[in-house]
């Protein structure tokens, strides 16, 4: 229990801070620095370092692309549903699924909540860095659907650029985890991968010292190198692909099930039912789809992506 509160202080104090400096810097509203903590206090209270260190990094990442030429990004931020501040609901539907695969490695321990929560944080970061850096495309984004061109910030649009950040996106979270859990030692016990990696390159090993001593040797050194980094190459190709599959995923809802409205006053398609101060006439989408729902069903198919792909690999 002692443990537990130790984890729970520090979770709430280095939460706390970095919740309101997004606060200050105008990325978190209040009700988005306040679901943070929680989410933040959580998280690092259930789980470990490189766990936390994860969602520290997508937020940062998140932020600082989202500065990124921001006047450039004004017109078709203008579209979106909500501004550049994240509030409480933009918090959840981010974070809430990551933390659910928290808490499930809480209760049932394996190693698959690990890919699955990496997986659904990989695809949401995938999606910002598309979205952030995709908006800043000379090109305009064509419909995942239709493959026409379509105005920036119209939903399931994608560019290749856009496409490339994704992969980025979830390659640096992948990267990000596994650095963390070799600087704090949880390598083999949070990540599932050290483990079985180490023992099938020893079994290999043992097998070619009856061929010569000197081969055996350069074996030898030949798998202690790949020990090293053919884990963190693993995730990151797992968080890579997972990024990528749940951006896409996003983009699809977006053209397809995502309310979508016309704005009465500019006749833009936007996300927004109010835009130019007047209420904007439903077109298409699910009424009650938005895109704090498509994001968490985004970080769902992440999550599942992971998995099957870690499960594909034999992890």
């Amino acid at each position: 229990m002692g443990s537990l509160m130790i984890r729970f202080a520090i979770g709430l104090t280095g939460s706390l801070v970095i919740a309101l400096l997004a606060y200050w810097r105008r990325s978190l509203s209040g009700s988005g620095a306040a679901a943070a903590v929680v989410l933040g206090t959580a998280l690092y209270t259930l789980t470990t370092l490189a766990w936390y260190g994860a969602l520290i990094a997508f937020f940062v990442s998140s932020t600082v692309w989202s500065k990124v030429k921001r006047g450039h990004k004004a017109e078709a931020e203008r579209h979106y549903a909500k501004g550049g501040r994240r509030d409480a609901g933009q918090v959840a539907a981010n974070g809430g699924i990551p933390l659910l695969m928290a808490v499930g490695w809480t209760i049932f321990p394996h190693p698959a909540w690990w890919y699955a929560y990496l997986g659904a944080l990989a695809a949401v970061t995938a999606d910002t860095w598309a979205t952030e850096l995709g908006a800043l495309s000379r090109r305009k984004p064509r419909s995942i659907i239709t493959g026409k061109r379509v105005e920036p910030g119209t939903s399931g649009g994608i560019t290749l650029f856009g496409l490339a950040a994704s992969c980025a996106g979830g390659a640096f979270i992948g990267v990000t985890a596994y650095g963390l859990a070799l600087l704090s030692g949880e390598a083999a016990s949070s990540i599932g991968l050290s483990e079985g990696i180490s023992m099938g390159m020893a079994v290999s090993a043992s097998e070619s010292t009856s061929m010569s001593t000197n081969m055996s040797m350069n074996m030898s050194m030949n798998i202690n190198g790949l020990a090293g980094f053919l884990p963190g190459l693993l995730l990151l190709l797992i968080c890579g692909l997972a990024g990528l599959i749940g951006s896409l995923f996003d983009s699809f809802l977006g053209a397809t099930v995502q309310a979508v409205y016309r704005c009465a006053s500019c006749k833009k398609l936007v996300e927004r039912d109010i835009h130019c101060g007047r209420p904007a006439a439903h077109v298409r989408g699910v009424p009650w789809m938005g895109n704090d729902q498509v994001n968490a069903a985004a970080g769902i198919c992440g999550a599942s992506a992971a998995v099957l792909i870690a499960w594909q690999l034999a992890l």
